[in-house]
């Protein structure tokens, strides 16, 4: 089996260190795992057991061996699962899935069209409205309005009013966010997500705690104890450097402060979630709960959820009595499940 985890996205570094916590709980009984890494560049190396055990503490401090030999993709076909550890762009958003499936690999994960989904903020929000599924009032602005219409795009933040936070649609990490106080600051904002992707949301900003749930399985997902964001760090909201880099930006509460009723709408719309986004392995629902109103809206999903010490998927499971080994020894068999239904269908028109 594999464990693949670098890319080419601006996640590299936080793979490295969800890579190193699968890698670690892996059960040896079982699984061999070889560990191939994807440089910034594309170019695919067999990493050394080394590579990861380097791989914790401050992301911006980890990488990749320079001198691990290249490999070819092709090696994959001889595999009989991979373990996809890639946050973001051209990892979690359907492309490596692709690969997988012409390769007739087992994964673990969503397919091709659920990590597109989940990737693209946009897209998921509608499909998420169309099924009835709160979510809070956004905007659309991309690359070609930008440089054709500077005063329509403004004109979209004056329709949410503000603050309001300007994000990549296709991006993850709080990667490109910005929170924008005022109208003046908008274009800027605008300027910095459309560096990272060619569509960039605008989301009306509400006073609300954030909350996690954690989701597994295939055709019968199932919903962990959700736990609550708490917030210490001085950019106001839960930005990267809150996630990774300072240890004292933010903590992890399991389970949320909720009454048993408020745990239950979140774990049902979590699942409610993973079926209307056509997810499949796992995914972490993360939702906004309006301090005012106690209004619960989804605020994104994402298909390759952290495994870092730090990561809200793996402990949320773990207070639900899933420990981290038991847990990614589900997610490959889970994979292998899908694999095995896969190959039952027919892939030719009868005669």
């Amino acid at each position: 089996m594999v464990i693949l985890f670098g890319g080419r996205s601006t996640e590299h570094e936080i793979s490295l260190l969800s890579a190193r916590n699968v890698y670690r709980a892996l059960d040896r009984q079982r699984f061999e795992p070889l560990l191939i890494g994807i440089d910034k560049q594309g170019r695919w190396r067999l990493e050394a057991e080394s590579t990861l055990e380097a791989a914790h503490g401050d992301p911006r401090q980890v990488s990749l061996d320079a001198r691990a030999p290249l490999v070819n993709a092709a090696i994959l076909r001889r595999q009989d699962v991979v373990i996809p550890m890639l946050h973001g762009t051209f990892g979690e958003d359907g492309t490596i899935q692709g690969l997988l499936e012409l390769a007739q690999v087992a994964y673990v994960g969503a397919g091709v069209l659920g990590s597109a989904i989940g990737m693209d903020k946009d897209v998921a929000k509608r499909l998420l409205r169309d099924a009835g599924i709160p979510i809070v009032d956004f905007r659309v602005v991309t690359t070609h309005q930008f440089r054709r219409d500077l005063q329509a795009c403004l004109g979209q933040g004056e329709d949410l009013g503000y603050p309001l936070f300007c994000k990549p649609a296709n991006a993850g990490s709080s990667v490109g966010v910005t929170r924008v106080a005022r109208a003046s600051d908008l274009a800027a904002a605008l300027a910095t997500a459309l560096t990272f992707d060619r569509k960039a949301l605008l989301e009306r900003a509400v006073d609300a705690r954030e909350i996690e749930c954690a989701v597994l399985g295939n055709d019968e997902p199932l919903a962990s104890t959700p736990g609550e964001i708490v917030l210490s760090h001085p950019d106001g909201f839960y930005s990267y450097a809150a996630k990774y880099v300072d240890a004292g930006g933010s903590t992890f509460q399991i389970p949320a402060d909720l009454p048993p009723s408020g745990i239950e709408r979140v774990r049902a719309l979590s699942v409610a979630t993973f079926r209307a986004l056509e997810l499949e392995g796992m995914a972490r629902v993360d939702f906004f709960l309006d301090r005012k109103t106690g209004a619960l809206s989804v605020n994104e999903v994402n298909t390759i959820p952290g495994f870092t010490a730090l990561s809200g998927y793996p402990k949320m499971w773990e207070a639900s009595g899933l420990p981290l080994p038991a847990l990614v020894t589900r997610l490959i068999d889970l994979a292998i499940e899908r694999r095995d239904v896969r190959r039952e269908m027919a892939i030719s028109p009868p005669t």
